[in-house]
């Protein structure tokens, strides 16, 4: 019999992000609070979202009612990096971006923390921006599943390809 494993990932569904976006700015062109203070929300670029007021609580306001509707759709804050208001002439923008991947030096703590806290015969190898993890027995992934969960690495992790 084959080894069981499964593939520990970080990955952003592009598509909710989009729809928690737009549904964002809809509730700013809607909202009574958000009225004559151009509180906008769009994409900046692949992964970044770009904020701006006119005052730095509502572009504050505005990340806020961004975070809500990404909750709402099922995404981590941990995926969600967003930035300090900052003054650019009349209005205050903050720049926020999607991370997606698992760096390379947080790769290494995972697999590190697996190596150390796991069930042994359990083994993970970084696979570019994922890890793979390998074992005999299923219980044995479970808990490594299990022990990855209950700890943080500051970074939203999923669990895909369990076979």
């Amino acid at each position: 019999m084959a080894d069981a494993s499964f593939d520990v990932v970080s990955k952003v569904d592009r598509q909710e992000v989009d729809n928690a976006l737009n549904q964002a700015a809809k509730e700013l062109s809607q909202r009574f609070d958000f009225r004559g203070v151009n509180a906008t929300i769009a994409w900046a670029g692949e992964e970044g979202v770009a904020l701006q007021a006119d005052t730095e609580d509502r572009v504050v306001a505005a990340l806020e009612v961004f975070r809500e509707k990404l909750v709402k759709r099922g995404i981590s804050m941990k995926a969600l990096d967003a930035e300090d208001p900052q003054s650019s002439g009349r209005v205050y923008k903050i720049s926020a971006t999607i991370k997606q991947g698992i760096a390379s030096d947080k790769a290494k703590e995972i697999a590190k923390t697996i190596r150390d806290e796991g069930p042994k015969g359990v083994q993970a190898q970084i696979q570019g921006d994922q890890l793979r993890v390998t074992g005999k027995k299923r219980d044995d992934l479970q808990a490594v599943q299990q022990l990855l969960k209950g700890k943080d690495f500051e970074i939203a992790l999923q669990f895909d390809n369990y076979r």
